[in-house]
């Protein structure tokens, strides 16, 4: 299934309440260098625990960043070498009315035209795409913002950089794989209970 593309301190106490610490912090190994990102869980509480489960069962190792559109974005997270997509764990609500921005350096979870579609894959914004924020988004939902580049936007300008191609269905694949070789919590949070909202109205294709 194609996957459309689809920060913040708290106080203690809401950081409390959103059942962990207010950042967590997620170490990606690849290819082209080290990434390292700083997630909001008090913003986007149910998406960062989602996106930490993934990390910490060690879903990404080995997965690779399977679409790259220079000025727009690179998406990872899905796909292994061979362009085989994973098998997930479910879908979660969508956070986009967190207040944060599809800004460069932020990244955010892919999705389809279901608004809470969104399972493993993600995305960073390369540029500021603002028009993907609920407030501009066609679909009235837009794509949840869960985090930023704290280092390596330098790697991820790398890999915005590669040539791509089709791939059988899939279009803008690198020619040469760039691989998530390894991610990491560097620092946790608390996973918490992510259940998705019944009968979701139907979304727009914006990022695919």
């Amino acid at each position: 299934m194609k996957k459309l593309l689809a920060l913040l301190v708290l106080t203690p106490a809401l950081a409390s309440a959103a059942g962990g610490p207010a950042t967590a912090r997620v170490k990606l190994e690849t290819t082209k260098g080290v990434i390292v990102l700083e997630l909001d869980a008090a913003k986007s509480p149910i998406t960062v625990s989602n996106f930490l489960a993934y990390v910490k069962s060690g879903f990404y190792d080995g997965t690779i960043i399977h679409r790259v559109i220079p000025g727009f974005m690179i998406q990872g997270g899905g796909f292994t070498p061979k362009m085989d997509e994973k098998p997930t764990s479910g879908t979660i609500v969508n956070e986009a009315a967190n207040g944060l921005s599809n800004l460069r350096g932020t990244v955010a979870m892919a999705r389809t035209p279901d608004p809470n579609s969104a399972s493993a894959q993600f995305f960073v914004n390369l540029v500021n795409n603002t028009f993907l924020d609920r407030a501009k988004a066609p679909d009235g939902f837009g794509y949840c913002v869960f985090g930023k580049v704290i280092e390596g936007m330098n790697v991820v300008d790398a890999i915005a950089s590669v040539p791509t191609g089709a791939v059988g269905q899939y279009q803008n694949v690198p020619s040469q794989p760039v691989t998530i070789q390894k991610a990491s919590v560097l620092t946790g949070a608390k996973t918490m209970s992510a259940k998705r909202p019944a009968a979701p109205a139907p979304g727009q294709p914006q990022p695919r």
